[in-house]
């Protein structure tokens, strides 16, 4: 019969490794958890994904892998994330605590979690609830924590090659139905050309210790692509949407830029030394790979590379931001 120990004395966590080697990260990825959001007085509740890491000493054989658990849900208890969706303040918090409970150098968070926004479709204004992923990051490493906030958000692109291509013949037919040059420009000027339209998928991060609104980060992903996608859509509001992106063609490279425009724009009080991100991936119809776009950077770096100043030959990445490299 096996006995069952009450008390463990030896830490195996802390003894020595075999291989005296530091790791960057260990930790847990995938923590399910639920956290609360306020919201008009009330307090909404949203699901969330949740990874969390720290360094590893090379004469520490592991980390105490049950206390990021507790040490989320001590977080999530204690925290109640404001109006305007500040999931990096839990996303910081929970770094801190950590440090703390794993007596570590350095902790990094990364919070997705999925909260529905509600809308009205364009035309016939049905309201329709759309789901977005909100992105918390932060790192803590004893010289102040810094964070991120961010969005995912989904939308269509129709490709303005495909377009050009199919303008050019159809330039082609009309000519040789008898339309001079003239007539031809009348008919495109009234008519939105077909294009390959393209799920997209655009993901935007901004690291500073402003307060930033998830909803903001929303439109500004939205208008950079063709345009935006509902779940709920009577035949107008279909018309609307097709019709809105095929006269607004844009390539990922397109969306991209202009994602960082709009983010310059909206917040023209950021500092030089806050961060930027902007990726987009279009899921191609007519070929069997997707494309992607992305540009990050400081603040500074993207300003001077609009005004035209010579380019970087490396661009500041996101982990030399958290780390505080910059």
């Amino acid at each position: 019969m096996l006995e069952h120990a009450t008390t463990f004395t030896h830490d195996l966590q802390a003894a020595e490794p075999d291989v005296r080697l530091a790791l960057t990260r260990a930790g847990v990825t995938g923590v399910e958890k639920v956290i609360r959001i306020a919201h008009a007085g009330t307090e909404l509740l949203y699901y969330a994904d949740i990874d969390c890491f720290v360094d590893l000493d090379p004469v520490q054989k592991g980390v105490h892998m049950s206390r990021f658990p507790e040490t989320v849900a001590e977080a999530i208890d204690d925290v109640v994330i404001g109006e305007a969706l500040h999931v990096e303040d839990l996303a910081e918090h929970i770094a801190a605590q950590v440090v703390e409970r794993q007596r570590a150098v350095r902790s990094e968070v990364a919070i997705r979690a999925k909260f529905p926004v509600t809308r009205t479709t364009p035309v016939s204004g049905l309201p329709t609830q759309e789901i977005y992923h909100l992105i918390g990051q932060a790192l803590a490493n004893g010289s102040g924590p810094r964070r991120m906030v961010g969005v995912e958000v989904r939308g269509l692109n129709a490709c303005p090659c495909a377009q050009g291509l199919i303008r050019e013949r159809a330039a082609e037919r009309l000519a040789d139905a008898g339309y001079d040059h003239g007539q031809i420009d009348e008919i495109f000027s009234m008519l939105a050309a077909a294009t390959q339209n393209r799920r997209a998928e655009a993901t935007i991060m901004i690291g500073t210790n402003r307060e930033i609104d998830a909803r903001d980060l929303i439109g500004i992903a939205e208008d950079a692509m063709s345009a935006p996608v509902f779940e709920v859509l009577k035949r107008p509001d279909e018309l609307f949407v097709v019709e809105h992106a095929h006269l607004h063609p844009r390539f990922v490279e397109d969306s991209v830029r202009l994602m960082l425009a709009g983010a310059l724009e909206r917040y023209p009080d950021l500092s030089d030394r806050c961060f930027l991100l902007a990726r987009q991936i279009n899921f191609e119809t007519i070929h069997n790979h997707d494309v992607l776009a992305e540009r990050h950077g400081l603040v500074g770096e993207l300003r001077a590379d609009m005004e035209g100043a010579p380019g970087l030959p490396q661009h500041t990445t996101a982990r030399a931001w958290l780390e505080g490299l910059t």
